[in-house]
C-alpha cells in the first residue's frame, strides 16, 4: 500500500522547517563561531577542543586506567590543556572563569568506560552522532508519553526543528551530556508511560549523571508511585536498585567520592557564578533572592497540580501533561542557564502545540501569552534567517548583530512554563476522567 502523498500545506511546512534549521546552522557556523574565534584572538583567550565531553572522558580514563582521582587539581590542569589548549592563568583577566573541572557524579565514568582506550578525536566525532541519534529518538518518545499521534509530516517537522534549534545545535557542537540526559529522561518517561516501570526507573537512575536535570522528574514519579504502591512499586525498585549498583561501584573505584563530588559542585557554582533563568531575569530588579522566590512560587503552583495528578494512570493524557509540567519547571528552577538545557522543553512545546485550540479560545490574557510564547519560540529562527540575508550583503553588519537570535533565550522557558501550567490546570483537564489506552 502506497504512502499517502503530502498535502500542499504539509509540504510547505516541511520546507519552512528545513529553511529554519538551515538558517540556524548557518548562523552558528558562519557568524557565532567566527565571532567567538575573532573575539578570543583579540583578547588572548585560549581555545582548545572546547568539548564538554572531554573533562568527563579524561577523568574516566584516569580513574579507570590509572586509579587517579578525577576531581583532583592535577587532573583539572590536564583537562584544561585539552579543553582550552593550555592551563588557565588566574593572573590573566581575560582567561575563562570556568575551570572545566570534573564536576559530575563519579559513576558517569561507567558510561564512558568503553571509550577510554580510544583517541579522543574518534570519541568526539562518534559521540556527536550518538547525540544526534538519541535526539531524533526523543521526539518519538515524548510524543508517546503525551499520547499525540502525529502524521509523518508532523513528526518530520518536529524533528527538523529540534535538530535546527539553537539549544540542540549548541549541544551538538559542544558534545554536551545534557542532550544524552534529555534523551534518557524521554526514554525513562516513555517506559513508565507504557507500563515498563522497572526499566523506566533504571533508565532514570542513569540520567542522574546530571542530577539537577533528572531529580525533579524522579521526585515527581516517586510521588506518583506512592499513590498506588501496590501497582507502581516496580518503578521505585528499578530506580533504587540501579542507583544502588552505581553508588556501590563508585565507592569501590573511588572511596569517599560523594564528599569530594559535593565539594567540586560547590566550587563549580562559585567559579561559574551559576544562576537559574529566573535569577538572570529578575535579580536585577528584585534583588539577589528574587529568582529564588519566584522559583519557590513556581514549584508550589506546579506541585499543587502534580498532587492532583498523582493518581494518573500510565499512558493517560493526564500522566503526559504532568510529565511536561515537571520538565518545564525543571528548566526554571535548576541553577543553570545554558541554552542547551532547553531541550528539556520539548514535551512542554509538544503539549502546547497540541492544546493550541483550547488555549487560544480561552481568555484574551491567555491568548496574548500564548502568541507571545509562539513569537519567543520562533524568534531565534527569524533572527538567524535575517542575519543570513544580511551576511550576503555585509559580513561586518551580520557579525555586529551576532547576539540577535539569542534575545529570547530566557523568555521562552518562562512563557512555556506559564502556558504549560495553564494547559494543565484548565477545568476540562482537571475534571477529565483518567483513562489509559
Amino acid at each position: 500500500m502506497s504512502r499517502p502523498r503530502l498535502s500542499t500545506v504539509q509540504t510547505s511546512l516541511c520546507l519552512v522547517s528545513l529553511i529554519a534549521a538551515a538558517s540556524m546552522w548557518f548562523y552558528v557556523d558562519a557568524i557565532l563561531v567566527r565571532y567567538q574565534i575573532t573575539d578570543s584572538a583579540a583578547h588572548n583567550r585560549p581555545r582548545g577542543n572546547l568539548s564538554d565531553l572531554y573533562p568527563r572522558w579524561l577523568g574516566a580514563r584516569e580513574l579507570l586506567s590509572h586509579g587517579r582521582n578525577p576531581y583532583g587539581n592535577d587532573i583539572t590542569a590536564e583537562i584544561q590543556k585539552g579543553y582550552f589548549g593550555r592551563t588557565l592563568d588566574p593572573s590573566l583577566p581575560n582567561d575563562p572563569k570556568d575551570q572545566q573541572a570534573f564536576a559530575y557524579p563519579v559513576y558517569v565514568v561507567f558510561l564512558l568506560a568503553p571509550t577510554i582506550q580510544l583517541p579522543f578525536e574518534l570519541v568526539q566525532s562518534t559521540f556527536r552522532w550518538i547525540l544526534l541519534g538519541v535526539s531524533i529518538a526523543s521526539v518519538g518518545l515524548w510524543l508517546k508519553v503525551l499520547r499525540w499521534n502525529l502524521s509523518f509530516a508532523g513528526v518530520f517537522i518536529c524533528t527538523v526543528l529540534l535538530l535546527g534549534s539553537f539549544p540542540e545545535v549548541q549541544g551538538l557542537k559542544l558534545q554536551q551530556l545534557s542532550l544524552l540526559v534529555a534523551a534518557l529522561l524521554a526514554a525513562g518517561a516513555a517506559c513508565v508511560s507504557t507500563g515498563y516501570l522497572t526499566t523506566g526507573g533504571a533508565i532514570l537512575a542513569l540520567a542522574t549523571i546530571k542530577p539537577q536535570l533528572a531529580l525533579p522528574l524522579v521526585a515527581a514519579l516517586l510521588l506518583w508511585t506512592t499513590s498506588d504502591c501496590k501497582a507502581r512499586w516496580r518503578f521505585a525498585a528499578g530506580f533504587a536498585g540501579t542507583m544502588g549498583i552505581l553508588l556501590a561501584a563508585s565507592e569501590f573505584f573511588l572511596p569517599g567520592w560523594s564528599r569530594i563530588f559535593w565539594q567540586a559542585t560547590r566550587e563549580y557554582r562559585a567559579y561559574t557564578n551559576a544562576q537559574s533563568i529566573l535569577d538572570q531575569l529578575v535579580n536585577w530588579a528584585l534583588g539577589p533572592w528574587g529568582g529564588s522566590l519566584l522559583a519557590v512560587l513556581a514549584s508550589l503552583a506546579a506541585g499543587t497540580l502534580l498532587w492532583r495528578f498523582r493518581a494518573a494512570q500510565p499512558g493517560s493524557e493526564n500522566f503526559g501533561r504532568a510529565i511536561a509540567l515537571v520538565m518545564a519547571l525543571t528548566l526554571l528552577v535548576i541553577p543553570m542557564d545554558s541554552p542547551y538545557n532547553q531541550v528539556l522543553l520539548l514535551p512542554s512545546i509538544f503539549l502546547l502545540a497540541r492544546e493550541v485550540k483550547r488555549l487560544t479560545s480561552s481568555s484574551t490574557a491567555v491568548r496574548t501569552v500564548y502568541f507571545g510564547g509562539v513569537f519567543a519560540f520562533a524568534w531565534a529562527w527569524l533572527a538567524s534567517l535575517a542575519l543570513a540575508v544580511i551576511w550576503c550583503f555585509s559580513h561586518a553588519a551580520a557579525m555586529t548583530a551576532w547576539k540577535l537570535p539569542l534575545y529570547a533565550t530566557f523568555a521562552l522557558p518562562v512563557l512555556a512554563f506559564m502556558l504549560t501550567l495553564l494547559a494543565v490546570r484548565q477545568p476540562a483537564v482537571l475534571q477529565a476522567r483518567d483513562a489509559t489506552r
